[in-house]
């Protein structure tokens, strides 16, 4: 099957390449059971059996982990993508794919160069007052420079690796085949949507090497925070008691900042914003050494990111520490802006009303929402409500200051892989970076109160939603949508009763599974095809035998002999299969 799915020959020394890493990683039988191996052979590529689970000692998340690494920077970006389904993978595994580091020993200068000169239009060292050849950071995709503009102010240049896309895009067309596979052939990850991941992971990807995509992003970002200051949020008790002992003035400087872009050197293999000097989030050592706050820093985090989540429906969905900086005044900066999350504004509103319900401990509301995610999918609602019951009733009396948010949205994922639900794509984003926020704000202050932070934004955006302005324009965004179906109903009624007297009116009804029926329906014609075919050469054989004359081999007639060869032959392929489908069916 994988070998019809083939497009050409320009994916097999890609697809030998990751069939070999899959068989020292101790996942010969995955090679096998997609069909790999049989592809490879038949393109006369062998592959390396005895290396089979040479690593095979690791727990299967490390070995998983690893063989991502080791496959290149799409299966890195895969597993970072991974890392956000907490909804589908248990903590072990999603702890393991936090573990990717996207880094790479750097392209040559020469090549980074020649292509920079065409983005450009002149070479570096002409458009830049300064610019350093020696790479500030190395990942899969791109490199990252550092460089002066003419006017003295301090930027960074970030490349696309020369020769990345084709690579990437033959990694992802062989990733769409496995996925439709594997949902078609192995009952056992069916429940991980693998097509669904893979197509969301791919929509991401090629969003990631657009540069000038990722800088329209930070732009909206930057927007959404002009004019934004901290004292606009309102304060949990914890930092109240902080302000009493030791009162901050506002700063004059930007509480968030996020990197200006200069467009006029930014296009889609290349971008230049303004340089961030400012100490990385993993390095809590020396934001003890510079005097900053760490509680500061952890409130105003996290009032950044429910900003962007509760308010802009437009946020940061990988705020790990390597895209965050710390500045003086207790400043934060954001940079990367590849991965972005989108909510609408019924999911901004189902939002507020899960985390309100596990805060406020009222297990009803947080079922509603978790039963309007899970969609048209079979549920046991009955259980389900049960479960959430029980888990939010674990909580009742718990002072809201000892409430560990992240650890409660974990524990709700784990309800859901439970019963085989998936979340939404955007859903999955959103859960990973609330838990991601309270690591980092844990890590920055021990204390930190994300419930009691969360709390008073969460109250004020759903009193938002319930103000008499915002019921006036929800009503009238409904009444104009009723107007317009109202208006179009006579013409449709028109085309409707056009294709009826036509004869062209066609009812189109889709049943699941009726796609596989309907192959094994055929595959049950083909055999039988098969059968009588065989039935007919073995009867022509037999005739052909007692016909005297004509060439002969072994002293029997020839095209007789040839006949029940063929006979053999199709009588052993129909045997091969009916084997095959009966153990199909068994697993």
């Amino acid at each position: 099957m994988l070998w019809q799915a083939l497009t050409a020959v320009r994916d097999i020394g890609r697809l030998h390449d990751i069939a070999s890493i899959l068989i020292r990683y101790g996942f010969g039988d995955m090679v096998r059971r997609m069909g790999l191996a049989n592809a490879l052979e038949r393109a006369g590529r062998a592959l390396h059996w005895n290396e089979a689970e040479e690593l095979a000692h690791l727990e299967p998340p490390a070995r998983v982990r690893r063989a991502l690494e080791e496959m290149g920077p799409t299966f890195v970006k895969l597993g970072q993508v991974l890392a956000t389904r907490v909804d589908l993978f248990d903590p072990e595994w999603i702890a393991e794919f936090g573990k990717l580091q996207d880094s790479a020993p750097a392209a040559p200068w020469a090549d980074i160069r020649q292509q920079l000169t065409e983005d450009l239009g002149a070479p570096p060292e002409e458009v830049f007052a300064t610019f350093d050849p020696e790479p500030l950071a190395a990942a899969s995709i791109a490199q990252v420079y550092r460089a002066r503009l003419e006017d003295g102010s301090e930027v960074v240049v970030k490349v696309r690796r020369p020769g990345i896309r084709p690579i990437i895009e033959a990694d992802l067309r062989w990733l769409s085949r496995l996925a439709a596979i594997t949902e078609t052939e192995s009952p056992e990850l069916r429940s991980f949507h693998p097509q669904e991941v893979v197509r969301q992971f791919t929509q991401s990807l090629r969003r990631e090497l657009d540069f000038a995509g990722e800088c329209r992003n930070a732009e909206r970002i930057a927007e959404n925070f002009a004019g934004y200051s901290d004292m606009d949020v309102p304060s949990a008790e914890a930092s109240a008691a902080m302000a009493e002992t030791a009162p901050e003035p506002q700063p004059a400087l930007p509480v968030i900042l996020i990197p200006r872009v200069h467009w006029h050197w930014t296009g889609e293999r290349v971008c230049v914003q303004e340089f961030i000097d400012g100490i990385s989030g993993r390095k809590l050592k020396a934001v003890d050494q510079a005097g900053l706050d760490r509680k500061i820093l952890a409130r105003r985090g996290a009032h950044a990111v429910l900003k962007m989540i509760v308010e802009d429906g437009f946020f940061h969905a990988d705020p790990h520490p390597g895209n965050v900086f710390y500045l003086p005044g207790n400043r934060i900066a954001f940079i990367d802006f590849g991965m972005i999350g989108r909510l609408t504004e019924e999911r901004r509103d189902q939002l507020i009303r899960l985390l309100l319900g596990l805060v406020q401990h009222e297990p009803q509301r947080v079922a509603d929402v978790m039963l309007d995610w899970t969609g048209d999918g079979a549920v046991d609602e009955a259980g389900l409500m049960l479960e959430i019951q029980t888990f939010v009733d674990q909580y009742h009396g718990v002072a809201l200051k000892q409430l560990r948010l992240g650890a409660m949205l974990s524990d709700l994922m784990a309800i859901v892989r439970q019963h085989q639900l998936a979340l939404p794509a955007d859903l999955s984003l959103l859960i990973k970076a609330f838990i991601s926020l309270e690591g980092m704000g844990r890590e920055l202050d021990p204390d930190f109160d994300m419930a009691g932070d969360a709390m008073p934004l969460l109250e004020q955006a759903l009193r938002a939603r319930y103000t008499p302005a915002a019921l006036i324009k929800r009503g009238w965004q409904a009444a104009g949508e009723a107007l317009a179906l109202i208006a179009d109903l006579p013409h449709d009624l028109s085309q409707l009763l056009r294709a009826a007297r036509r004869g062209r009116l066609e009812i189109r009804i889709d049943v699941t599974h009726l796609k596989r029926v309907g192959n094994q329906l055929d595959s049950a014609a083909n055999r039988l095809v098969v059968g009588i075919v065989v039935a007919a050469l073995i009867i022509g054989s037999s005739i052909v035998m007692t016909v005297p004359g004509g060439p002969s081999l072994l002293g029997l007639p020839f095209f007789g002999l040839l006949g029940f060869l063929s006979a053999a032959a199709g009588g052993m392929w129909l045997l091969l299969s009916i084997w095959k489908s009966s153990r199909a069916d068994r697993e």
